[in-house]
């Protein structure tokens, strides 16, 4: 039922207005992976902009087994990029810190250092950084706040992993991108292993509350209650005092 190259339209549509509305003339930053989001999310915005308007962000931590899909990537498109190694970015502050970081911290650092990097970029390149996020991961808090799950503007947030999939394919990208196994270059482990039930079945359960398995339903529910903060605003005490036009 799902109608990819009409919603594929849409959101290219949809870029467009953001940018006429939020940074006419703007570049779109794109953090280039490898993978089928950034890939996709890259797609749209050069079918949305053009490829002279787009500009992707490889950045390894040290050495990056799959960064050849990255080059992959821009080759194919044909856009803007440049190649930032993050290591010795990580390795400073880690050296720096008063005590050692926890696991989760140490996992989650690159990726909130990349997204510092994808701001540098935007801001010395007239740019706005997408956020390249889908549904399937925001559900199930499968992001770091402030690091991926950051952005000026989110393409698939409301879009399944299948989903980017097919518009992945709309788009004309290489299936060895489409269906390159996700994995987050941090732990060393594929999104599944990590979330230890597969997308197709966090799919099904987003779009349509059936499961098959209980415990994974119950992981999927406790995943997706612990993480609602990530997708909320900050939350900011209200002193009750006037501000100047406003009622």
């Amino acid at each position: 039922m799902f109608d990819a190259e009409k919603v594929k339209n849409e959101c290219v549509a949809w870029i467009r207005d953001f940018f006429r509305e939020n940074g006419e003339g703007c570049n779109a930053i794109v953090g280039i992976s490898g993978g089928k989001d950034s890939s996709t999310v890259a797609a749209l915005c050069k079918e949305a902009l053009g490829d002279d308007r787009v500009i992707g962000v490889l950045m390894p931590c040290g050495v990056q087994s799959d960064l050849d899909m990255a080059e992959l990537l821009v080759s194919h498109l044909g856009i803007r990029r440049c190649v930032v190694n993050i290591k010795d970015a990580v390795d400073g502050l880690k050296k720096n810190l008063p005590f050692d970081l926890s696991r989760q911290s140490a996992i989650n650092l690159p990726a909130r250092i990349r997204m510092a990097t994808l701001y540098a970029v935007a801001q010395s390149r007239n740019g706005r950084v997408a956020n390249t996020c889908n549904l399937s991961e925001d559900w199930v808090g499968y992001a770091t706040r402030y690091g991926d799950g950051a952005g000026d503007f989110s393409p698939l947030s409301r879009l399944t992993v299948a989903e980017v999939k097919e518009i992945g394919r709309a788009l004309g990208l290489p299936e060895t991108l489409v269906e390159k196994v996700p994995i987050d270059g941090l732990s060393g482990k594929t999104d599944e292993e990590n979330l230890g039930f597969t997308y197709a079945e966090l799919d099904r359960y987003v779009r349509t509350g059936k499961i098959d398995d209980p415990e994974t339903k119950r992981k999927i529910d406790r995943l997706h209650e612990a993480n609602l903060f990530k997708l909320k605003p900050m939350p900011a005490f209200d002193p009750k005092i006037p501000v100047a036009g406003q009622e």
